[in-house]
């Protein structure tokens, strides 16, 4: 695959497109294929952070371009890793964990420079307060399947914003992508200006 651009989305994310094009930098989307297993004894900074890395380098491998951006988010929830759901049950279980609690959304970056074969890592962590939810509108929200690919069975931007009484910390970094710390480490890169 030859990549038009000098900067690489590793991640098909609709979402973490729609939130680097917000910010005006041209790049093009190429999906990496990494093995996403938590490993023993690993934080949850640690693990972002090398799927992140391990996604951008991956991608790296495969395609023409410079710089390669990987990010990998999670849910933490009163100590239990939160990724994506397994099924309907795995999503009804997380969402009641989440229900009248605060949890906090972890995303990993990583910004690879393939021609200097240097790396810029970070961690950014959000607190979200849910409201309490009642059964109903965790089984009317797992039927529309949203959950199904959503670290924590949610999505702020979608059908669970109203799930949402507050947040502390990045928006966008709850979305899946920690937009301000990433465009600040581009521009210490020279990816952008």
């Amino acid at each position: 695959m030859q990549a038009k651009s000098n900067i690489i989305l590793a991640s098909a994310s609709p979402r973490r497109v729609e939130l680097l094009s917000s910010a005006g930098i041209e790049f093009e989307v190429v999906a990496g294929d990494v093995d996403e297993a938590l490993l023993s004894g690993e934080t949850p900074e640690d693990h972002v952070v090398r799927l992140a890395r391990a996604k951008a380098e991956d991608v790296a491998r495969k395609s023409g371009g410079r710089f390669y951006i990987g990010a990998d988010t999670i849910v933490v929830c009163e100590g239990e890793i939160m990724g994506k759901p397994k099924d309907s049950a795995d999503a009804e279980r997380m969402l009641n964990k989440l229900s009248g609690i605060p949890h906090e959304v972890v995303t990993g970056f990583a910004i690879y420079d393939k021609e200097r074969d240097g790396v810029i890592t970070d961690a950014v962590r959000t607190r979200v307060y849910f409201k309490h939810l009642r059964d109903e509108e965790i089984r009317a929200y797992i039927a529309t399947g949203c959950p199904f690919d959503k670290a924590g069975a949610y999505a702020i931007q979608g059908g669970a914003a109203y799930m949402v009484q507050k947040i502390e910390g990045s928006y966008s970094n709850v979305v899946g992508l920690p937009l301000c710390e990433v465009v600040d480490a581009l521009r210490r890169m020279g990816a952008i200006e």
